[in-house]
Order: structure tokens, then sequence, then C-alpha cells
């Protein structure tokens, strides 16, 4: 859980049984006595593809625009769709279903095989301390994956009404970011976290590199911000979703972020789960609306509300972006900004669900604060993954599109540049591993450790398009796609299960089907997608039984 009491050894059994295999231990291609470049990898939770300023939007991201002014922006990478298989994709280097970390007919969710060890397993061989603050929702505790300090939700993915709830916790060396009964937000507390364990860093391993992993919960459900925040955002957004939509859309062609044509409302389609219409007007209130319908069609007291709303969402991302700061201006002053690679990405699309939680909902109490329990909903969740179509959880193109800030002084020449490279989480490990010195295992406790699906992306660092991947690979919840080059083919879960093929170098907001136009075309991608499926469930098969 979030703010409850967590504390890890600084070295645990795993990972020093791992080293001593030396099955993870590789010769390092940095210079004798050059120190390895430090890792700050950020991910946010449900921040739309639009949503930052550097991607067209309008939302305060000041620090995030510095970080892409300074480095690179990415304008085709993906997650997986979802929170907790995007974690595992990202620590791993593998796509989740082949390594039980999401569900699909054949596998079951459960424990990774032993051959799929977490990024700082790999990482610690090498000579780094590794440092987890925020998030978890991977199987395992973190210091099983290599962490010597960890700090956040471990035990289970979101602790839903929490965002200002402060309990007492102690950890060895770091304090505690609040004392209990004191003011608490928990972006503020988890960037506590993680600059006090680079201040710990700093005191005990100054001649280490350091991965730091810092997860945040914003915007995720519930939208739940300080005061002072919200207030920054007062009547903003009262035009509506759908001059947003049109506004971002202008801004990101003109920046050259896309290359399409706005994708339509689809207001017949939410996630199942959601609360009936009937039960939010019941539950939240006459303001609430259940469907991405047109903005003018809404009642003024609607408008009101979802703006209201909006508004929290974009508080949430504005406070997430100032921490983040505060980070950055940390390893600023132990002097290791040029040298350190700093990645920022989000777990997947904004979410359009429509649920309560937690310790529930208090129509009375002021939007945004610890008695509410709102969620962004349909209608700006389509303006915050403009131009995209659809949400979280499904695998078009909405849901599974994430912006990918990278920075690195010493070693991207590049400033301000945008790379339009397909790539996806599974990249991400391969790419830190390479600049970390090492090279992916061959074996691990004895298993042989398949191919991995990932690229290194760093020629692409220097010059675009020079990573191919031979495709990229989706499945959620029944949602299926498979990107090869420019051509995706993807379908939604249902009774119907129908493939839709788009050309993305024109048609990324998937408007323009042409599945019926180029059949083989889609038949060909299909059986693709059907090969990789049944290989993850070959090897998983093969293995050992999950533990």
């Amino acid at each position: 859980m979030l703010v409850t009491r967590r504390s890890f050894l600084k070295t645990t059994a795993g990972a020093l049984a791992l080293a001593a295999t030396g099955s993870l231990r590789r010769a390092a291609s940095a210079a004798p006595g050059a120190r390895r470049p430090n890792v700050l990898l950020i991910l946010a939770d449900d921040m739309g593809f639009s949503d930052a300023k550097c991607y067209g939007g309008d939302i305060r991201t000041p620090n995030l625009s510095a970080l892409a002014a300074g480095g690179l922006r990415f304008t085709q990478h993906y997650s997986t769709g979802r929170c907790w298989p995007s974690r595992a994709t990202i620590l791993s280097g593998f796509y989740a279903q082949s390594i039980r970390r999401d569900a699909m007919p054949g596998i079951k969710l459960g424990r990774r095989p032993a051959w799929a060890p977490l990024l700082p397993e790999m990482l610690k061989p090498l000579g780094y301390s590794c440092y987890h603050s925020g998030k978890w929702h991977i199987d395992g505790p973190p210091a099983d994956g290599g962490f010597d300090r960890s700090w956040g939700g471990q035990r289970s993915g979101c602790d839903w009404d929490r965002y200002f709830d402060s309990k007492p916790w102690t950890e060895e060396g770091v304090t505690a970011p609040v004392e209990p009964g004191r003011p608490y937000y928990s972006t503020v507390a988890i960037a506590d976290h993680a600059i006090g364990c680079l201040d710990l860093h700093a005191k005990n391993h100054p001649g280490k590199p350091f991965f730091q992993y810092v997860a945040f919960y914003s915007p995720h459900f519930p939208l739940h911000a300080m005061q002072k925040d919200i207030d920054r955002y007062r009547d903003a957004y009262l035009k509506g979703w759908d001059w947003v939509r049109q506004s971002r859309w202008r801004r990101m062609k003109k920046m050259g972020i896309v290359n399409t044509p706005l994708s339509k409302r689809q207001p017949d389609i939410v996630p199942s789960w959601n609360l009936k219409p009937e039960q939010l007007k019941k539950r939240i209130g006459p303001g609430e609306a259940a469907f991405a319908v047109a903005w003018d069609s809404l009642s003024e007291q609607q408008k009101e509300f979802q703006a209201a709303k909006m508004a929290v969402h974009a508080a949430m991302i504005t406070r997430m972006d100032l921490e983040i700061g505060r980070i950055v201006a940390r390893i600023k002053e132990m002097g290791q900004f040029e040298n350190t690679l700093i990645l920022f990405a989000s777990d997947n699309g904004a979410s359009a669900e429509q649920i309560i939680r937690g310790d529930g909902h208090d129509p009375g109490a002021p939007i945004g604060s610890a008695k509410t329990f709102l969620c962004l909903g349909p209608g700006f969740s389509t303006a915050a993954n403009t131009p995209l179509r659809l949400h979280k959880h499904w695998n078009h193109e909405g849901g599974i599109s994430s912006p990918l800030i990278v920075h690195w002084p010493a070693r991207i020449s590049a400033r301000g540049e945008l790379r339009h490279n397909p790539s996806h989480f599974v990249d991400i490990a391969p790419t830190i591993l390479e600049i970390a010195g090492g090279t992916w295992p061959d074996e691990v406790k004895g298993a042989k450790v398949p191919a991995r699906p990932g690229r290194s992306l760093v020629p692409v660092f220097e010059r675009d398009h020079t990573v191919a991947h031979d495709c990229l690979w989706w499945c959620h919840a029944g949602n299926r796609a498979i990107r090869i080059g420019d051509w995706k083919l993807v379908s939604r879960s249902g009774r119907d299960r129908q493939w839709e093929l788009y050309d993305l170098s024109t048609d990324r907001a998937e408007m323009n089907d042409l599945a019926e136009k180029h059949p083989e075309k889609a038949a060909l991608m299909a059986r693709k997608w059907n090969s990789l499926a049944d290989d993850f469930r070959e090897r998983l098969a093969a293995s050992a039984a999950p533990g």
C-alpha cells in the first residue's frame, strides 16, 4: 500500500544469488575508470498522450518541457495499454503475456519464470545501486527484483484513497516524508523518498552509478489534488472537451508530433465495468456524464462539473511535474546531471473509467478533496488522448500510445528534436542495459533466456529511424493488436472480435479500416499475431510452473 510501513534490506538474497552465479555479469563497454551513466526512470499513471505541454497539451509541465528541450521526444512510443503489464514489460524487457504478467487464452496471470529477471538484477552485477519509489504492481516484492531500497505500493497496484492519507512508517537511513497527522500528498512523498535515496547514495556510494525508478500514481483516479494546484486551472476547461481536442490537435500538427486526422468521438464505447448512467447520477450527482457526447449537448451543470474534474486532472499532472523538477534539481546538486539518462513515460493512455472504490464518494465534498472519488471519464479522456482513438485498456492508439522523453546531455547531442521511430516498452530494458555496459543474459539460474523482443534505442538517440522491429505485439483483456511497419491490425474485445486494419503513416486516428480492401495483408498479420501467442504459450508450458 502507498503509505504503510515498508522496509527492505539493502541487498537481497535473490539478487546476491544471481550475482554469485555470474550468469548476469557481462564485460563493460565503458572505458576503464569511467563512471557508468546513472538512470532516472519516471513513470506517470493514466496520463494522456497529449497532456504534457511539450506534446501539444495545455497542462503546465515546465520541467518536462525543459527535459524535452534538452533532449528528445518520441512520437510513436507504445505501452501495453494497462498498468501492471506495462510495468512488468518495462522492467523485464519481455511482453507481459510471455512471462505470466498478463493473461490470455492458455496463459494465466502468475509469477515470472526464473529466466525473466528484472532490470535491477541485471544492473547490480555492473555496479549499480537500485532504488524504487512509488507504485509497484509487479509480482513479488521489489527487494526480490534487485532493488536496494523501495517504498510505495508494493502489495497491490493502487491504493485508491491514499493520495492524502498519512500513516507512520520508517526506513533505515531515510526520513519519513511526513510525520503522522501532518499535511500529506502522495506525489510529494514519492519524490521525497526518491530524493532521500539519492542523498543516501551520494553519502554512502559516491563512486557508484544509480538506477532510480520513480513511479507516480498521478493522475490515476481518484482525482485528488492540493487546492493550490487546482486553483491554477480554475475555469480553464469550461470551453469543453471538443474545444480542447481541436486546440491540441492543431498544436500537435504544428509541432510535428502527429500527421493524422482527428479521431471521432465514440460515445458508445466505455469500459464494461463502469457505473451505469443512472448509478453515476445517483452516487455522483447530476453533473456527471457517462459518455463522450458532444460538449454542447451537456447541461450547464454538467459542463461546470466536467470542467472542474479536468482541472483536478491537470493539477495532478502539474504537481507531478513540479516534483520531477525537485528530483532533477537534486541530481544536479550531486553533479550527476550530465551523466544521467532520464526517461519519462506513461504506463497507458488516459482512462475512461468511472467507478467508486476506497472510502467512497461524498457528493458534498469539494471536488478533488480527500472525501471525493471521481474519475476523469470518457469525455475528457478522449481529449487527453488527442488525436487518437479510445482509452486505457484498449489496444487502439489512444490506449497504448505514450509520451517518451529522453534526456542525457553526455551522450545525446540533439536538443529538442523529435523521434518518429516506432518503439515499445520492451525496448526500455535493453536500452538501459546497453548504456550501462551490459549485454542480455543467455542463461539465468540454469534456465535459457529466450531472445528478447525489444531493441536498444541507443542508435535512435543520434539518428531517427535507425532501429527496426520485426513487429510490435499487444494483447490485453481480449483486445489484440500487431504492428508491422506502418500497418496495424487491431481488434476490440467482444462477441465479434473483428480485425481492423489501418495504415498508420496517414491514419493513426484509426478512422479508415482497410481490412476489406487488403484482406491478404490482414490475414498475414493475423497469422503472425497468432504465431507469437502460440510461442508464448509453448514457452511457458515448457518452463517450470509458477511459484
